[in-house]
Formats: C-alpha cells, structure tokens, sequence
C-alpha cells in the first residue's frame, strides 16, 4: 500500500516537473520573450557603452542648479568630470541607467513585437510606424519614470543616494509620490515623439538603403548607419522636451508645471537654453538607438526570428 502510494506521488511530482518544463519552454521560445530578452541585450551593450554622455548632458542642462557657470561646454564639463571624480566618475549614474533601461528597452521591443502582431503593422507605413513606436514608449515608459527620476538626479551630482532603491525611498518619504513621478508630462513629450519619429525615420531608411545590395556582414553596419540618421533627426526635434525633464526632475517643488520650466528656461538662458546638453544628448541618442536596433535585430535573426 505505501509502495503503490509513493509510486503514484512520485509520477503526480514527475507530471508536474514535465509541465513546468513544457510550459516554460514555451515561454521563452515566445517571440515576445526574445523580443524582450533581445531588447534587454541591446540596452544593456548601449546604456553602459554611452553612460558618460548622458552624464554630461544631464550636467550641461542644469549648471545653474549644481553651482556650474553657465557658460560651460561639453569639454569643460567633461574635464572638470575627470579631475573632481576621475574617470569612474563618467559613469556616475550607470546602475540606475541600467535599471531603467535594460527592462525598459526590453519592455519597448516587447511591446512593439506584439503591437505589429495584433495591427497587423508588419510593413508599416509612416504614420503606423510613429503611432507604433509612440505606443509602444508609452507603455514602456510610464512604468519606468521613477527610476528615470533616480537615474537624472545621480547623474547631476546633487544628491548622496547610496543606491537606487535606498534613493527610492527618501525621495517617496521626502517627496511623496510627485517626487517619484516628476517630470512625467516632460518625460512624455520628449520619449513619445522620439521613438516615433526614430521608428519611421529607421524604417524609411531602411527602404531607401535596400539591404540586398550588401553581403550579410556589411547588413549591421548598414542598419547601424541608418540608426544613426534616425537619431539625429529624432533628437533634433525632441531636445527641448529633455531640457525641461531635467529641470523638472532635479527640482519637482520648485516648479509648477511645464510652462512654469519653460519660462524659467527663457529668462535664465534664453531660447538658447533648450539646445544645453544638446550635443551629448544627440550622441547618446542617437549611438544609443542606432546600436539597440542593430544588435536587437541580430538578436533576433539568430533566434530566427528575422
């Protein structure tokens, strides 16, 4: 009788083992589980590969606000990075970057996976590819902002957190959730229109510059080049939008809303204040963007996907 009960308990466990097996094995051959653990992949090479320039850009769009001249440029920036912090510190910042950016690039390549699927977008024109990418960021996005909120503030140098989730919660008990969610609507206006215009400005490239012209090695460093066209043209018109996030996140209680940043933008600086950090930013960007696609799109031809 026990016998005849172990070995009925021993096949229930065996049955359960098996399912668990099938069923995660299904999960991850899911496209959007390697869409997403191809995006994670991609953001993690990108976000460490161009942290210090997003650190510079974060510096140079609130020198007023840590005790900088207004007048410094990225070299300046860039030295006195090196003789206050050394070179460690060009990459001040890197982990709340990563958290932010290795699930939320994930998130977005998911995300975009599975909204091509459900539209039906799979040669999507201009506008599906804007409306697909502004999607897709917005999802993303949204869940992400309080680490953006931790990754701007370290970056500044303003702030002694001690680590990301530590930072979370003195700015949730100091803050409150404003804190955590400040700069959204800037966050928005700036990510939305960016992954948009980036998606068909890739896209459209991409058709101009036929791929069947190349040998398949020379393929990454096509799709490479046209990243970077596409970057340069979404930063361009987003840059303003990055400006005011910044100024927002670094002092959420000493602003009122996106209009009251903008004329403070004017007054201190001018119209000129919405172009500050504007090279680094458009370098991270746009190297950023142009190196997630190209290894997502890799990623994806060797889970054969592509």
């Amino acid at each position: 009788m026990t016998n005849t009960y172990t070995i009925e308990k021993d096949g229930h466990v065996l049955r359960l083992k098996l399912a668990c097996k099938d069923r995660m094995d299904s999960i991850i051959s899911s496209p959007l589980c390697k869409s997403f653990i191809a995006g994670s992949v991609s953001g993690t090479c990108s976000t460490i590969l161009f942290q210090p320039l997003d650190l510079l850009k974060t510096k140079l769009q609130a020198p007023i606000t840590v005790g900088h001249h207004g007048n410094s440029g990225i070299i300046q920036t860039f030295i006195r990075v090196l003789r206050n912090e050394k070179f460690l510190g060009l990459w001040r910042g890197v982990v709340p970057s990563i958290t932010r950016c290795v699930p939320g690039v994930g998130m977005y390549f998911c995300t975009l996976s599975w909204l091509k699927t459900t539209t039906g977008f799979t040669d999507p024109t201009p506008l599906q590819a804007v409306s697909l990418g502004a999607c897709s960021r917005l999802i993303a996005g949204i869940s992400l902002i309080p680490v953006t909120v931790v990754k701007t503030r370290f970056e500044s140098g303003r702030f002694n957190y001690k680590g990301v989730f530590q930072a979370l919660k003195v700015i949730y008990t100091m803050e409150g959730r404003r804190g955590l969610f400040s700069g959204t609507t800037a966050t928005l206006m700036r990510d939305i229109p960016f992954s948009g215009l980036y998606l068909m400005f890739y896209i459209q490239t991409k058709k101009y510059v036929s791929s069947e012209e190349y040998s398949n090695r020379a393929i990454p460093v096509v799709h490479f080049g046209c990243g970077i066209i596409a970057g340069v043209l979404a930063s361009g018109f987003t840059q303003p939008a990055d400006v005011i996030k910044t100024h927002m996140q670094l002092y959420p209680n000493k602003y009122n809303g996106v209009f009251h940043v903008v004329k403070a933008i004017i007054q201190m600086h001018g119209p000129y204040g919405f172009l500050r950090g504007m090279l680094p930013r458009c370098l991270r960007r746009t190297l950023m963007a142009a190196m997630a696609w190209t290894v997502y799109e890799q990623a994806m031809k060797k889970f054969g996907m592509k």
